[in-house]
């Protein structure tokens, strides 16, 4: 009768668990909070219950890495959880990171102990500003930006003008191989021949190269006539 009488108080408190954790109702949770380093942010997860009691809330921190376990987490005085009851049968319950840390990003759920729920869960994510690796004035700037200018000028110009020095050398080297082949040409010739030529074109010019019989003389010698 005893063990009877065991097994009927285990079945009724299994099906009282049961009709609490499926009364009991997660509100949705805030999916995404992004939030800047060393600023205070608060998680927040509520639901309602049909008892008046509130239950008992554990914050649990899924981290990133998938290779670690779900881990509760530790409170001290720069995370604090509290808990709410707003109305009968609707309560919350927050987590507050006074200065958040870079290694605070995670998923962060609320564990019910007395429903056995896990709330949907708020993902923080802790973000750092790119600090300025050098801190400069605003005149080093404008003289940096001068200088940039004046490089940048540089290297357009200069290949311009070294483009146009070398058209002009070889400008120069041109016409100075056209006068060195004109001076060639005329090296090889005999000047005493050419006047000799020219003088012997000229005399054929002038007298022909046939001689007039009616207008030769008898005294004279004669003289060898060309054949026409």
């Amino acid at each position: 009768m005893i063990a009877m009488g065991t097994v009927t108080n285990f079945l009724l408190c299994s099906f009282v668990v049961g009709i609490a954790q499926s009364e009991v109702i997660l509100h949705p949770d805030k999916p995404f909070e992004r939030v800047k380093v060393l600023n205070q942010v608060k998680l927040r997860c509520c639901y309602s219950s049909p008892t008046t009691r509130p239950s008992e809330i554990t914050w649990i921190k899924r981290s990133s890495n998938k290779t670690q376990a779900l881990r509760a987490v530790e409170l001290s005085d720069f995370v604090i959880k509290r808990r709410a009851k707003l109305s009968v049968n609707f309560s919350c319950s927050t987590l507050t990171f006074q200065r958040v840390q870079l290694e605070d990003t995670g998923m962060y759920q609320c564990w019910l102990n007395d429903s056995k729920l896990l709330s949907h869960g708020t993902y923080l994510q802790v973000y750092k500003h790119l600090e300025k690796t050098l801190n400069l004035k605003e005149s080093t700037k404008n003289k940096i930006l001068t200088a940039e200018g004046v490089l940048l000028l540089l290297c357009v110009l200069g290949p311009s003008i070294t483009f146009l020095f070398k058209s002009k050398r070889l400008n120069q080297l041109e016409k100075k191989k056209v006068k060195k082949e004109e001076e060639n040409i005329y090296q090889g010739l005999n000047l005493d021949e050419c006047w000799s030529t020219y003088d012997q074109i000229e005399r054929a010019q002038t007298h022909g190269p046939y001689q007039d019989v009616g207008n030769v003389k008898e005294e004279e010698e004669p003289i060898q006539l060309e054949k026409p």
